[in-house]
Order: structure tokens, then C-alpha cells, then sequence
């Protein structure tokens, strides 16, 4: 393919951005125009996943096309160090200029991880030494380590506006840093341009002006389920459940809106990034892919964040624009073979005629046969949490208390009615858990008995408490001295 005609590669992700929260997806609140308008263009995959829907993991799977099981990650391991297979080298080492903007979450910071160069948001982890560009920005702004001075905790659901002038704002940032890469590029070879957006992830800081267009909106109620009349909570359910118990219907409305106020602020930056590439006469050449890491429960069945298996945090938006007119992509299509984040990597390289790396165990969404499951694993202590997925059913299972529970997603998309105890349903449990007995390896293993899901005994849920307030920053002027203290969030 020559060069002048191949295609530049635009992928965007976000952080905990749920499937189903898209205006084209049916989503009553949430307001997409650009996303839904990109959909309408393209092809949407209605069943994305995230293998191990929590940051890290995630991120390497995506970057690698390899499993969590090939990459080496689904416990948030965050100083493990990424593997030199990533998607970004092999677009580099095919000619292209590889230009990433945003939140990479790899270890150490300033790895580019194959980019040629990487102007870097980390959520003001400094505590590893490295000062980020966003963090340099503010400084050169007259604005020197503020950017959490609006007081809201990185994993936290407390909400405010966001302190700062909106041009000051990390969404408008990004946003800005890759128009000026997509403007300052090398005319004589295609672009893989990796736009990595930190929100809708808390903290939950959107722009007045977006809280103030959800103000008269009716937020809806959580999902509800039948899960605790059926039988035992599993413990990790019970103890999640725990984290909400404080949040009134009022304040949990009212952080729905907070966090759909930073989706539509970052599917309106998005329409700049497609407007330079229409002025700079790139788009009908640019194929565009919209993803994110995870989703967030939001309050669904009582539960927040990710880690689970359930819709809003395993479910992920994936929209796939092609070139103008192209025969492959299609235009409107919504597609409903299972796909993961290991597919992005092949698929986009599939896209560019560039061969894929014998270490992606993911597939072209477009070209290779789809596939029949989807097994996903987090975790490998009480939180552990297994699923399979195929065409209708899904089984998640939990080691802790030995508990599986079995959802048609066909007949009750929202998961609702847990069908394990179903005698009707038995063939159908016992077929997904031979598939993931077969699936499990490592310390999983030590969960099976002759074949048998045995598990482990069940723990009872105590109180959760919050002393470190989930992960909050402090005031980084004077810059936070070097400590390596832990990322991952340990109370909650």
C-alpha cells in the first residue's frame, strides 16, 4: 500500500465509559450527538467487553491484543512494565508516526510504550517522581499543582463543578494537544493517533455549563435484581454493596448527572478533533475507533466502579468509523458478534495492511471468524470474580462463597433475574461452567475438586470504611515528594 494512501488511524478511549451510555444505544438521558452521529457513519459493536474491567489490565490488553492472561496483568499490577509488542510500536515500526495524548496508566510513567512521543495526563500520581505535561500546563498557566484543588477523590462519587477556567479543564486539554499533533504532522506518512481522555473516571469535576444542560433531566432509577431472594450474596457482591449504602436516591441522581456532564463534554471536544481533520483534508483517509477501558455500575444493582462482571462495568462502547465509502465498515451497522479490547489492535492493524504480531491473541473485528465465548477474570484474592459469555448467556462466578450466577441476556439484558437455581436452566449452567473450568489456570485451579467448581467458604461483608477518602490528591505546588505509595484504591 503506498503511503500516500494509507490510512491514517485516530483511536480514542476513555475511562470508565459504559456501553450502553450512548444516545444511539437507547440510552434515555445521556446525550452523544457526536458519538451517535459517528455510530450512524459506522459500525457499532453492541457486544464490546472488557476481559478485566479495571484500569491497568485493561490498558495492557488493549496496547498488546494479548488476553490478561498472555499479558501477565488482572490483579492491577501498576509497576508492571508494559511488554514491547504494544500496538503503538507495531503502527511505528510500519512507517507511521505515532503520536499518543492522554492517560496511559503504564509503569514507569514516561515509558512511550512505542510512541514517538507522548504528552502525558496521569491523574497527578506524583508520587512516583514524574511531573506530567498536563501537570506542566497548569504551571505555565499561573496555575501550579490546583489541579485537584476543587477537593473530589480520584475514585470518590462526592461531585462539584470544576474550580478552574474552562480552557484549563484536562477534557479541553487533551483535546487541544492532540489537534496540535494532528496540525504539526509529517505530510509523507500516515498518523496512529492515540487520544486517551481521563473522565468520565472520577473525579467528578464536570463544567458547570454541562451539569446545568442535564439540570431538569429526569436521571432515572438504578437497576434493581432479584439476586438476594435467590440465595446467599457472594461476598464480593455483598461488600460492593456496602460502598453505596450511604448515597441517597437524591445525591445517587445527582451523581448520574455529574457523570453524564463529562461524557457529553467529551463527545463535544470530540467534534474538534473531527473538524481539524476534515480543514486539514484527513478525514475521509482516517479510520476512527471509540472505545473505553471499562464502564461503571453507577448504582446499578447497588453497586459502583468496576471490577465486575455486570453490563455497566464489562460492557464498553465500540464505534468504528472507516474511510469515506469504505466497503468493509459499512455505514449505520450495529453488529452483535462478541469483540474485546484485544481485538482493537488487530482489527486497526488488519485496517492498514499491517501484519499482525504473533504475541495478539485478540481478532479482527472485521475479517476473522467471531468469536463463540468471551472469558473474563479480575482479581486473584475475597474479590476474585470469573465470567463466560456467549452468544445469549453469561455465567459469572465467584469463588468466594462458591456462588454462580446465570443471566439471558437475550430475555433480560440489564440482569435483573438470576436464573442459576432454575432447574430448566441446568443444562445451560453446566455447559458454561465446563467452559470455564476449562478456561481457569494458575491459583484458580485450586477451586476445582474432581472437575468441580468447589470454591472457596463465603465471608460475611463488614462495614466499609473510607479513612484515605478513595484515593484523594492533595495540593501539588509545592511538588509532592517521591514515595511510591500504592495507586490502587484500598478503602472505599
Amino acid at each position: 500500500m503506498a503511503e500516500t494512501t494509507r490510512p491514517n488511524i485516530l483511536l480514542i478511549t476513555t475511562d470508565q465509559w459504559s456501553g450502553h451510555l450512548l444516545g444511539i444505544a437507547g440510552h434515555p438521558v445521556v446525550q452523544t450527538p457526536t458519538l451517535d452521529e459517528l455510530a450512524r457513519s459506522g459500525l457499532r459493536f453492541a457486544n464490546a467487553h472488557s476481559e478485566c474491567p479495571i484500569c491497568v489490565p485493561a490498558r495492557r490488553t488493549l496496547m498488546t491484543g494479548a488476553s490478561p492472561r498472555a499479558q501477565g496483568d488482572r490483579i492491577y499490577n501498576d509497576s508492571l512494565k508494559m511488554p514491547a509488542e504494544t500496538m503503538a510500536a507495531a503502527f511505528r515500526n510500519a512507517g507511521y508516526q505515532t503520536q499518543a495524548v492522554g492517560k496511559l496508566h503504564v509503569w514507569p510513567q514516561r515509558d512511550r510504550i512505542g510512541f514517538d512521543d507522548v504528552q502525558l495526563d496521569e491523574e497527578g500520581r506524583a508520587q512516583y517522581g514524574v511531573m506530567d505535561d498536563y501537570e506542566i500546563f497548569l504551571g505555565d498557566k499561573g496555575r501550579p499543582g490546583q489541579q485537584f484543588d476543587h477537593g473530589m477523590s480520584t475514585d470518590g462519587y462526592v461531585w462539584r463543578p470544576w474550580h478552574l477556567p474552562e480552557e484549563l479543564h484536562v477534557t479541553n486539554w487533551a483535546t487541544q494537544q492532540m489537534i496540535r499533533q494532528i496540525k504539526r504532522r509529517d505530510p509523507q506518512r500516515p498518523g496512529f493517533w492515540y487520544l486517551s481522555y481521563r473522565h468520565p473516571h472520577p473525579p467528578l469535576v464536570p463544567l458547570q455549563s454541562y451539569l446545568d444542560m442535564y439540570r431538569d433531566m429526569d436521571m432515572g432509577e438504578p437497576v434493581g435484581d432479584d439476586w438476594a431472594e435467590v440465595g446467599e450474596l457472594p461476598y464480593a457482591v455483598a461488600s460492593k454493596r456496602k460502598r453505596g449504602e450511604k448515597y441517597s436516591s437524591r445525591q445517587i441522581a445527582d451523581i448520574r448527572r455529574a457523570f453524564y456532564a463529562l461524557c457529553t463534554h467529551i463527545d463535544h471536544q470530540i467534534r474538534l478533533v473531527i473538524g481539524t481533520l476534515r480543514e486539514e483534508l484527513l478525514l475521509d483517509n482516517t479510520i476512527v475507533l471509540f472505545t473505553s477501558d471499562h464502564g461503571d455500575m453507577l448504582g446499578d444493582h447497588g453497586l459502583w466502579a468496576k471490577s465486575l462482571f455486570y453490563q455497566p462495568s464489562v460492557n464498553i462502547p465500540m464505534i468504528l468509523l472507516g474511510r469515506r465509502n469504505d466497503p468493509v465498515i459499512g455505514s449505520g451497522v450495529v453488529e452483535d458478534r462478541l469483540v474485546t479490547l484485544a481485538d482493537v489492535m488487530p482489527t486497526l492493524l488488519d485496517l492498514a495492511g499491517i501484519a499482525t504480531p504473533d504475541t495478539v491473541d485478540g481478532r479482527s473485528m472485521l475479517t476473522a471468524p467471531a468469536r463463540t465465548v468471551v472469558h473474563g477474570e479480575f482479581g486473584e484474592n475475597a474479590n476474585a470474580t470469573r465470567m463466560i459469555r456467549d452468544d445469549r448467556w453469561k455465567l459469572i462466578y465467584y469463588p468466594v462463597g462458591n456462588i454462580r450466577q446465570l443471566f439471558d441476556m437475550e430475555m433480560d439484558p440489564q440482569e435483573t433475574r438470576d436464573l442459576a437455581h432454575l432447574p430448566e436452566c441446568s443444562a445451560i449452567l453446566d455447559r458454561l461452567t465446563a467452559l470455564l473450568v476449562a478456561h481457569l489456570y494458575g491459583g484458580d485451579l485450586e477451586w476445582v475438586t474432581d472437575g468441580r467448581l468447589t470454591g472457596l467458604p463465603n465471608r460475611e461483608a463488614g462495614p466499609r470504611v473510607n479513612r484515605d477518602l478513595s484515593s484523594q490528591r492533595g495540593q501539588h505546588w509545592p511538588p509532592q515528594l517521591h514515595s511510591d505509595m500504592p495507586q490502587i484504591l484500598n478503602s472505599a
